[in-house]
């Protein structure tokens, strides 16, 4: 490969590596018949104007296997809290105390079940449309470069690195899909 001309390999390594953390995080907020703090991480509620984690609006408490609750900290903000969390499509009915929102964890029946692995089948989706901007991103730079006086034998050699870390991402992907819609399944 020519000195002069570089493609950030890196750079897109990184950004795919971002595109599968986001994943993980959609991926903890399924739940799967246990209660866990991390169900609520995507739920943003419209606060002061902006949409805001519901854990910058209040403390979010795992008191019981099958119990989350929301101590939200601005009185003004728990009708909207609620609505976010009963919009957020977790399938959670809350339930009002004061300023504390009680959510219990309903045993997941096998219909939910399929709802949530076709929920985590369209965040894995997201994923990929992700992954393959990246590699779009990085084609477009080596077609730049190409324009630039990179040699063809370099962009054939630049184009199959960035179609190797797109692969690996993509199989990343697969395999945590599969192993999150197995654990969903779990009776």
């Amino acid at each position: 490969m020519s000195d002069d001309i570089e493609i950030d390999l890196d750079d897109l390594q990184r950004r795919m590596d971002g595109a599968m953390a986001n994943l993980k995080t959609e991926f903890a907020s399924l739940r799967t018949g246990r209660a866990s703090a991390s169900m609520l991480e995507p739920v943003m509620v419209d606060a002061y104007g902006s949409m805001t984690p519901i854990n910058q609006v209040g403390t979010v408490n795992v008191p019981e296997p099958r119990m989350v609750t929301v101590n939200v900290w601005d009185k003004s903000l728990v009708q909207k809290v609620e609505k976010a969390i009963r919009e957020s499509g977790l399938g959670i009915n809350p339930q009002l105390n004061g300023t504390i929102i009680m959510l219990p964890i309903p045993e997941l029946n096998e219909e939910r079940r399929r709802q949530l692995g076709k929920v985590a089948g369209q965040y894995a989706e997201s994923a990929r449309v992700s992954i393959r901007n990246v590699r779009r991103d990085g084609m477009d730079q080596i077609k730049k470069a190409k324009n630039d006086g990179m040699s063809e034998d370099d962009q054939k050699l630049w184009e199959a690195e960035v179609q190797e870390l797109t692969d690996a991402s993509i199989k990343a992907i697969d395999e945590a899909l599969e192993t999150k819609q197995a654990e969903i399944m779990q009776v």
